[in-house]
């Protein structure tokens, strides 16, 4: 069950997670391919797998460039979905897609759904869909033993118990406003904002947006039970090219080891 190996991926070790995000297909899919497996050699307990959108809206230039690479690439869905079920056999952690409603309703819900589970997905992330309409998505989800992965920000205020409630896999807190993007500093008052939230849910609570250093890991997984840092490896995924899995690797075993040193 996908809830339950997300679960277990985060109690392992010290219950602290160190969660990696990449593109796929930046700059091509073999690229992704050993980055995939790059990042579980040296500590990644989840891996998020962005599929590319034409107007990702939570993306900030990082990111945004890394969608547009993929995209002129030829990375499509089908090719994504392909290539996860081809290495699905000797990944050993949970894999999370993180896509937006458009890519997923166009494919069509059910047919997206089901396709996922048979490349082994364990979880779905929509950042630019409410949780008002969660609805749309998350039945075919169940269906297919997806977990519905929901996003909690600083602006989410009195909806935080309401959104924690329903939580499934892992709560994405989101550190900062604005989009993604590496920080210097990160402001929000995480401790409280994670409190909130396991007022009303014992499903682990991850922060992501804006941490870019092993100290800024550390200090965001001491606050939850995990970190999760996109842009940072995403940067060096455009500066290498097809050699980034030595340099992401490198930079993601520091990240790895200061979650899991807490």
């Amino acid at each position: 069950m996908s809830n339950e190996s997300i679960r277990a991926a985060f109690e392992s070790g010290n219950g602290k997670a160190f969660v990696p995000f990449i593109t796929c297909g930046d700059p091509d899919l073999e690229t992704t391919r050993k980055l995939i497996f790059a990042l579980q050699d040296v500590g990644a307990d989840v891996i998020e797998l962005g599929i590319p959108f034409s107007d990702p809206t939570a993306e900030g230039p990082v990111i945004q460039g890394a969608n547009l690479r993929a995209l002129e690439g030829g990375a499509t869905t089908d090719s994504i979905l392909d290539m996860v079920t081809a290495i699905r056999a000797d990944v050993r952690v949970p894999l999370v897609f993180m896509t937006y409603g458009n890519i997923v309703f166009h494919y069509g819900i059910e047919r997206f759904c089901a396709r996922a589970q048979e490349a082994g997905i364990d979880g779905l992330i929509l950042p630019d869909t409410p949780f008002e309409e969660k609805d749309e998505f998350a039945p075919a989800c169940a269906a297919h033993d997806i977990a519905y992965i929901s996003l909690i920000a600083p602006t989410s205020a009195d909806r935080i118990a309401m959104i924690a409630r329903e939580a499934e896999g892992f709560v994405y807190c989101v550190s900062s406003l604005g989009v993604t993007g590496t920080r210097d500093a990160i402001t929000t008052d995480i401790d409280s904002l994670v409190a909130n939230v396991r007022t009303a849910t014992d499903v682990p609570v991850a922060v992501g947006f804006g941490i870019s250093t092993p100290e800024q890991a550390s200090n965001m997984a001491a606050k939850s039970d995990g970190a999760i840092v996109g842009s940072a490896l995403v940067k060096l995924v455009a500066e290498h090219g097809a050699n980034a899995a030595a340099p992401v690797a490198e930079r993601a075993r520091g990240l790895a080891a200061a979650v899991h040193a807490l």
